[in-house]
């Protein structure tokens, strides 16, 4: 198996050096997630551990510096972790269907109170449960074709 943090670490380090100095990528952070300067934001300090490996890179992070570069490496390397995945296994269509019945319902109230706030964080907890819904579809459909002989070895 990979190590992770070790591929994380040197696609980030080749994003920190997009920027050309950790003063830039600091900034960089603290402009994305709306930290002023010295309020606990992050400095350049901070990125040269975690360049160095001394500290690892936060979801936060990645996000700001892929955004901000234009170029997603470590997003694609976590997509690419979800490609090839086997159906769960275990369980059967009607648990899915109890799954997506629930993940659904869930879905939708969260859409319903995100349309109706103001807060951010509603927005994301609409995104998550979105996501959970759809994972509970795409396993139904992956059972769905593994019994029809589509899904891989039987």
């Amino acid at each position: 198996m990979p190590d992770f943090r070790k591929i994380v670490r040197a696609n980030m380090k080749s994003l920190v050096d997009w920027f050309g100095c950790y003063d830039a990528v600091a900034e960089t952070f603290n402009a994305r997630w709306g930290v002023v300067g010295g309020a606990g934001g992050a400095s350049k300090g901070t990125v040269s551990k975690k360049v160095s490996g001394n500290l690892d890179w936060t979801v936060a992070e990645v996000i700001a510096l892929e955004d901000a570069a234009g170029r997603y490496p470590v997003t694609r390397m976590m997509a690419r972790r979800l490609e090839n995945r086997p159906a769960a296994e275990g369980g059967s269509l009607l648990m899915d269907v109890s799954s997506i019945a629930k993940e659904s319902g869930e879905a939708i109230s969260s859409i319903l109170a995100a349309e109706q706030s103001t807060c951010a964080d509603e927005c994301a907890q609409a995104i998550k449960e979105v996501d959970e819904a759809m994972f509970a579809l795409r396993q139904a459909r992956a059972r769905l074709e593994k019994s029809m002989g589509y899904g891989g070895a039987e």
